[in-house]
């Protein structure tokens, strides 16, 4: 996931975006309640996992920061980016860092769409 935050202006009565100082909570926890991520982050910022336990997972974000929420008249808010499936590697960095001829690329690709359909099907099956 991506987010970022903005905090309400009294004065323009708009959000602006959040100063870096601002720090988010995220949490996620698996079907059964088992905490999958527990992490401090910034203002902005990304946050992945992997999750094992098939069905609903529970995302929750909050702000670390009482003082910044009152400074900003108790308004924030949240942009939230959720990717799934093997649409969230960034494959240009990939190939950077593993050395990767384009090739290989496409072979890792093409891995990892076969992956997610394996775990679509799997899904698919525990649902029904």
């Amino acid at each position: 996931g991506n987010y970022r935050t903005q905090l309400w202006d009294k004065q323009s009565e708009s959000f602006l975006p959040s100063t870096p100082g601002l720090g988010m909570h995220v949490e996620v926890k698996d079907p059964d309640g088992k905490v999958v991520l527990s992490r401090q982050y910034g203002s902005e910022g990304r946050f992945t996992f992997t999750s094992h336990t098939p069905g609903e997972h529970q995302i929750c974000l909050h702000s670390n920061s009482t003082r910044m929420a009152l400074f900003a008249g108790g308004k924030l808010r949240v942009h939230l980016d959720i990717q799934v499936g093997e649409h969230t590697n960034n494959y240009p960095e990939i190939a950077a860092k593993d050395k990767l001829t384009e090739l290989q690329l496409r072979a890792r690709q093409l891995l990892d769409q076969v992956e997610q359909i394996q775990k679509e099907q799997n899904y698919q099956r525990v649902r029904k």
